[in-house]
Order: C-alpha cells, then structure tokens, then sequence
C-alpha cells in the first residue's frame, strides 16, 4: 500500500509539470493528501494538501513559497492526488513525494503523522 508519484522532470526556468500521485493498493478518497518536496541538504517542506472527499469540510493548504503558482486538485475515480507547477524555479529543484494524513480528512497545519508514502519524483528546474 503506497502512493506512486509519477511527471517530474527537467525544465526551464518559468516552465511547467504536472505531477501525479497515484494510490496503490487503497482508495485514497478517504484521505487528506499531502505534496511533499526535499532539495539535496535541505529538510523535507509539506508543499501542499487536499483534504478528503469525504470530509463534512474541505480545504487545501500550499506552502507560501508555492501560492499562486501551484494548484492542488484531486480525480477520485482515476484514484489520483495531481500538483500543477507553474512558473517553476530553480528553488523549486527537490524529489517530490506524497503521503495520507494519518488522522482527519481535512488539511491539517500540524498533522500527528502520514502514511503510505510513495517513492517520490524528481523535479529538476534549469537553465
């Protein structure tokens, strides 16, 4: 049981990916999903999350390097969690990985823990 991230690749500065987080395994429509992203020498960033489907409330949450240049969004019945990347950087350079919130199916700002972590993606932006 696990998340299958999959679009990463290289790109110009102030290009565009579209990464996939696949479920595997599971249905991941009772989860919150999280994006997350590590650059070499640095520590892991939650970059974003979409809560449940099934949450009486549902919210997302990106990471104020990313606002309005990332888009969360969720397609339950391809049982997959996307990040669409605009206007990429070289700070945004990483291995982008997602997990499940452990507890609660919306966003929250200090989760207890996640699951199902996937093997990640590497996401190079360069001139």
């Amino acid at each position: 049981l696990q998340f299958v991230e999959s679009g990463g690749g290289l790109v110009h500065p102030g290009g565009s990916l579209r990464l996939s987080c696949a479920a595997s395994g599971f249905s991941s429509d009772y989860y919150a999903v999280n994006w997350f992203r590590q650059a070499p020498g640095k520590d892991r960033e939650r970059v974003s999350c979409i809560s449940s489907t099934s949450s009486s409330e549902r919210n997302t949450i990106y990471a104020d390097s990313v606002k309005g240049r990332f888009t969360i969004s969720r397609d339950n019945a391809k049982n997959t969690v996307y990040l669409e990347m605009n206007n990429l950087q070289s700070g945004d350079t990483a291995v982008y990985y997602c997990a499940a919130q452990s507890v609660g199916g919306m966003c929250l700002r200090r989760p207890s823990g996640y699951d199902y972590w996937g093997q990640g993606t590497q996401v190079t932006v360069s001139s």
